[in-house]
């Protein structure tokens, strides 16, 4: 089964998005992708992911343009602005979902409410994601 995981930057939440599928399922062809990619994976959601077991140090963020030709089973959108400028893809998509999450990046405190506000989203999204899965994923599966 292949995923794509599509968010505006690529560099948080669709990398923590990416990260729990393949963690859910390591035979899972996951592939995350930015409408405007940043230039790295946010070094916080880093952190969160491995503080729960994954590693995600090793992503990079990715522009949608390199994988509009592809065929995937589900394109998931994790927030509204990549939701509402998802581009047209050429290649077959089965089926699309969205589900929008709060940039955990734009938040602003100090380090600890920071760290307790990307682990807040992390989690929002591991349940998504876990739901998403046992849900969706598992059943194309079978």
């Amino acid at each position: 089964m292949k995923i794509l995981v599509l968010c505006t930057g690529n560099s948080c939440r669709s990398q923590m998005a990416h990260g729990f599928l393949k963690s859910f399922d390591p035979a899972l062809v996951v592939y995350s992708a930015g409408t405007k990619p940043e230039k790295e994976v946010n070094p916080v959601a880093v952190r969160v992911m491995h503080e729960v077991g994954i590693d995600i140090s090793n992503h990079i963020p990715v522009h949608v343009d390199d994988y509009i030709d592809k065929s995937f089973d589900y394109i998931v959108t994790v927030c509204d602005d990549a939701n509402e400028s998802c581009p047209v893809f050429s290649g077959n998509v089965k089926q699309r979902a969205h589900f929008g999450f709060k940039d955990p990046a734009i938040f602003k405190g100090n380090e600890d409410e920071e760290l307790d506000y990307y682990r807040k989203i992390r989690d929002q999204i591991m349940e998504k994601f876990k739901e998403f899965y046992n849900e969706k994923v598992l059943k194309l599966n079978i």
